[in-house]
């Protein structure tokens, strides 16, 4: 941990240090330089290079104020590029006036910077820099075309007449030499027309720039091989309700160094979300969150967990992480459920109407045909038309044929044998736990329909001997005042208060706790606070599979 702190402790130094020598530089530029100096210079350099050098100067340093925050982020490419610019900085503050205080400044960045050349590991996007580069090229050829034929064309607007070398000169004039070679507009055109070449080439250059900083953003989905592997180490040690989901197909996979254990993540923007916590055994799971850490870093991605479980919040404060309380999940406990007495009144009735009515919940094992699954198609389209969204991904499965053959499915069905509701139901491997995934229903479904599957999954479960069975999480649910985050757990009670009128937490809480559950708290894991917002929008992006406008839909 020291070390770390250490490394972060020079980044902010190298970073800092960064942005003094951008300011400098263009402090620098606009500044007179020392008579006696300039004296010295003169006999050596004409004007043109020493107001050449200026013109640099500044362009240097707007540069590296651009990518003193990228060293933060241990970017590879920010710091060859400070480098590059280090060297020519120092080159530029000799030329326009002998400033070999500023040349010192930056020489001694540079010094450090090469001295944590090991630190800059985090990779950009690489189809992104392809395309930067791609741009800076592109751009620059752009704006010389742009600028010859404009100077070749346009003689009328200033005092010189170019020729097409003439016209080439002088636009690499206006990047080069402080005076623009002399140019001289005699027209508001020929004036607007010289200051069009500066937009464009800086345009160009600031997107260029942010191109090549960009975090990964093309992620290879997980091979055949990952995935088999991934699903043995789940099977062998999967014990949450999300362990089945970290198996679904819009998930990667981080093998931990022995190999033990897998983190299921989705990468979004500068956020890598990994579901749940660490797949693997107990002794293995610092060393796979540690090396998950620095596998992010790399890609220049913060790191978070989501909807983790209690039991390891000390190990990821340990490291550093952030904890934030962002609901709970009920759990029934099958041993004591009843309809009997008083506490199963209200259940009871219901599962009696339905009884009566010719209704009955069947289960059926996998492989479900592919007849079946034609007819729950129809549940569930219907069911997405009345809620008016799109299936949601991440921390929930979708309606997708080669995962929903493999589960086992309850549905409700009538006398008649026609389907209105079904769930499936997912194993949680190595707690004797059953939870759902897909709950659908049609539209015209009687209230009380969704007690009576429940209470019949509940009885048929128990019946198996399994000992409880998870409903989910109410996000939102049960934060405040015992927050390890308090100032944020207190946000996050606002928001549960203020935006229940829209979507209804306090109801699904209700509706949930008429089971008589008992709540477990699940939390957001996350790397640091300056992290957060970047966190939230990868795992609204994540959730809607990246339909930011579907997010904010309702979901059962």
């Amino acid at each position: 941990m020291a070390r770390t702190q250490r490394t972060q402790g020079a980044l902010l130094i190298a970073a800092g240090l960064t942005g003094v020598v951008g300011v400098v530089n263009l402090l620098s530029a606009v500044t007179p330089g020392l008579p006696e100096r300039v004296a010295w210079l003169d006999p050596i350099f004409p004007f043109e290079v020493r107001a050449s050098g200026r013109l640099i100067a500044a362009l240097t340093g707007f540069m590296l104020l651009t990518l003193a925050t990228n060293l933060l982020r241990r970017k590879r490419i920010a710091w060859i590029l400070t480098v590059g610019l280090l060297i020519i900085s120092i080159t530029s503050n000799l030329l326009k006036g002998l400033d070999y205080e500023e040349s010192l400044v930056s020489a001694i960045l540079l010094g450090q910077l090469l001295w944590m050349r090991r630190i800059f590991t985090a990779q950009s996007d690489r189809p992104s820099v392809a395309q930067g580069v791609r741009v800076l090229s592109g751009a620059l050829l752009f704006t010389l075309a742009y600028g010859a034929l404009g100077f070749f064309l346009l003689n009328q607007h200033f005092s010189t007449t170019f020729g097409w070398r003439q016209a080439i000169v002088q636009t690499l004039a206006i990047f080069f030499t402080f005076d623009n070679a002399g140019l001289e507009p005699v027209t508001r055109f020929g004036r607007f027309f010289a200051t069009s070449i500066y937009i464009i080439g800086g345009a160009t250059l600031i997107y260029a720039l942010w191109m090549l900083l960009r975090p990964v953003l093309f992620w290879s989905a997980a091979t055949p091989e990952e995935r088999q592997r991934a699903s043995k180490i789940v099977e062998q040690h999967g014990c949450s309700s999300l362990a089945q989901l970290t198996l679904l197909a819009d998930k990667s996979y981080y093998f931990s160094p022995s190999g033990q254990t897998v983190i299921a993540y989705v990468p979004m923007g500068r956020a890598a979300i990994a579901l749940g916590d660490p797949i693997g055994p107990p002794e293995d799971r610092k060393d796979a969150i540690s090396s998950f850490q620095q596998f992010c870093l790399q890609n220049d991605w913060y790191a978070a967990f989501y909807q983790t479980l209690p039991d390891d919040l000390e190990l990821f404060e340990s490291l550093r992480f952030k904890i934030l309380q962002i609901g709970e999940e009920a759990i029934v406990d099958l041993k004591s459920f009843t309809l009997e007495g008083k506490a199963g009144k209200n259940l009871r009735a219901g599962v009696n109407k339905y009884t009566k009515q010719g209704y009955e919940v069947v289960f059926e094992p996998p492989p479900i045909s592919p007849e079946r699954l034609q007819q729950l198609r129809q549940v569930s389209d219907e069911w997405l038309a009345t809620v008016h969204g799109s299936e949601k991904k991440f921390s929930v499965g979708w309606f997708d044929e080669s995962y929903l053959e493999s589960c086992e499915i309850a549905t409700v069905q009538t006398s008649e044998g026609g389907i209105v509701a079904f769930a499936n139901i997912l194993s949680e491997y190595q707690r004797n736990e059953i939870t759902i995934d897909l709950m659908r229903h049609r539209s015209d479904l009687e209230r009380g329909a969704m007690d009576f599957l429940f209470v019949s999954m509940f009885q048929h479960f128990k019946a198996l001997g399994y000992d409880t069975f998870n409903l989910g999480l109410v996000a939102l649910a049960g934060i405040g005042a015992a927050s390890r985050s308090p100032r944020l757990g207190k946000g996050l009670h606002y928001l549960y208060a203020h935006l229940n009128q829209f979507y209804n937490f306090q109801g699904l809480y209700a509706y949930k706790d008429k089971f008589h559950p008992h709540w477990e708290p699940r939390y957001l894991v996350y790397s640091r606070f300056i992290a957060l917002p970047d966190v939230v929008v990868g795992l609204i992006r994540a959730d809607s599979g990246d339909r930011l406008r579907d997010y904010f839909r309702p979901r059962s």
